[in-house]
């Protein structure tokens, strides 16, 4: 008796861990990402796909294009600046990746079974690399250019790109709130040790 007692507490503590991996309990990040899944609908869908999947060129081409600039006008800071925004989103993209190594947090969708995502992401999940990178750029474009046709549609972007990350379902708001913290900090150290 006192055997299958004990079998019986432990297959119950077992069904409450399973339970817990498969049910987790609701907090801020997934409360908010049903919210916005309430509101999905097929013309967002587009719109927040395109932006996120030209969030990579975006990253390449404004500094190869502002060398290209450079280079072609022989203007040696234009050429600078495409250096160094381009150096700082590499770093942020590098950092980036270590912390998602080192955090390991699964995907929404994944942790989620029941949260259905816009499209499907490998990897992990903390932090938002497609977030800090966009911040990265942003925020050393606007240090190069400190102009306000400059910093806002630099922020816009940025902040789309951010938002688009959730409207599909692949990442938390903390996970967002991380990666624009990282590529808009990293930035800024490395813009402080170039001055």
């Amino acid at each position: 008796m006192r055997n299958f007692l004990l079998f019986f507490c432990g297959l119950s503590c077992f069904s409450q861990a399973v339970g817990q991996e498969v049910l987790p309990q609701e907090n801020f990040d997934i409360k908010t990402l049903r919210h916005i899944a309430r509101t999905r609908t097929e013309t967002q869908h587009r719109v927040f796909r395109t932006i996120s999947d030209a969030n990579n060129y975006v990253n390449i081409g404004v500094p190869i294009g502002l060398f290209a600039a450079g280079a072609i006008s022989d203007d040696k800071t234009m050429r600078q600046n495409a250096v160094y925004i381009g150096t700082s989103t590499a770093i942020t993209a590098v950092v980036n990746y270590g912390l998602k190594q080192i955090f390991k947090r699964a995907r929404p969708f994944r942790k989620y079974n029941n949260f259905v995502a816009v499209t499907q992401a490998s990897g992990y999940s903390f932090p938002s690399g497609h977030t800090s990178s966009a911040f990265s750029t942003a925020v050393s474009l606007s240090q190069s250019y400190p102009k306000w046709y400059v910093i806002a549609p630099s922020l816009v972007w940025s902040s789309s790109v951010a938002y688009s990350r959730m409207y599909l379902g692949v990442h938390y708001p903390s996970d967002i709130a991380a990666g624009a913290l990282l590529g808009s900090g990293l930035t800024t150290g490395i813009h402080m040790l170039r001055k």
